[in-house]
């Protein structure tokens, strides 16, 4: 499970930016961030059990980003992973209306999923368990374990800070940006979404950052594209205890 905050044609000068935290099991053994070693146009982390991703872009502008639908009543123990999602579509040649027809044909193979996906400056988000596709036109938008714009806490409360700051003149001061994805900060029992898991996960899950010994943040990322098309990729590792273990950073001009 994760969470992605996008801000589309908001700030001066950078008309794309994603904030972006990976939530997973801490013993899932993974690759940090960096540009795959068999298709070096391709920046991404790597889940070493599955062998997919859950976040990229590749130096011609094709992005993709992946969020879990926390169902559990309609998990499926045996579907296919949802990372092969993000690395086939980034690393083949097929348009995006294409790709909508495959996912819509296979949705009921996977447990359920938000992907983010198209180029860079033209992105939409396809739900499977609706069946729905969402353009992003101008604006600030939130996607975590539900719809697009899900009206939970940890999301309105994002997608407000996100917004205020790339609305600024000054420049980006990604501290700010890294200190949205940081707020540990969980919603109270009459706010918290119902989604199927114990109230005790309810809670633990509420938080932009999610800390616990099993299960929590295991990256935040930042993604910038400015007006001259070039990509700016910061990213922050978590250990169990929510310490700060690595930071990586990437910059390349799209092609």
């Amino acid at each position: 499970m994760c969470i992605l905050f996008i801000a589309v044609q908001q700030h001066p000068q950078y008309p794309l930016i994603i904030a972006a935290n990976r939530d997973e099991f801490h013993n899932r053994p993974t690759l940090q961030s960096n540009f795959w070693q068999k298709h070096p146009q391709l920046l991404a982390g790597k889940d070493l059990k599955a062998g997919g991703t859950w976040m990229g872009i590749t130096k011609g502008g094709k992005l993709s980003a992946l969020t879990n639908v926390r169902d559990p009543q309609k998990v499926m123990p045996d579907a296919t992973t949802r990372g092969e999602l993000v690395t086939h579509y980034l690393l083949s040649d097929v348009h995006k209306t294409d790709y909508l027809k495959t996912l819509r044909r296979t949705k009921d193979n996977y447990n359920g999923y938000n992907l983010l996906f198209g180029e860079w400056n033209n992105l939409w988000v396809y739900n499977n368990h609706t069946d729905k596709m969402n353009k992003l036109s101008n604006g600030v938008f939130g996607l975590s374990n539900a719809d697009l714009d899900s009206p939970w806490p940890k999301i309105n409360q994002g997608v407000a800070q996100l917004k205020a700051h790339s609305q600024q003149n000054g420049p980006i001061e990604t501290d700010k940006l890294f200190d949205i994805l940081l707020n540990q900060t969980q919603s109270s029992d009459e706010l918290l979404p119902q989604t199927g898991v114990p109230i005790e996960w309810e809670r633990k899950l509420s938080s932009v950052f999610i800390q616990s010994e099993e299960y929590g943040t295991r990256s935040a990322t930042l993604l910038l594209v400015d007006n001259q098309h070039k990509v700016t990729w910061l990213e922050h590792t978590f250990n169990p205890q929510g310490k700060n273990v690595q930071q990586q950073h990437f910059e390349f001009q799209l092609n």
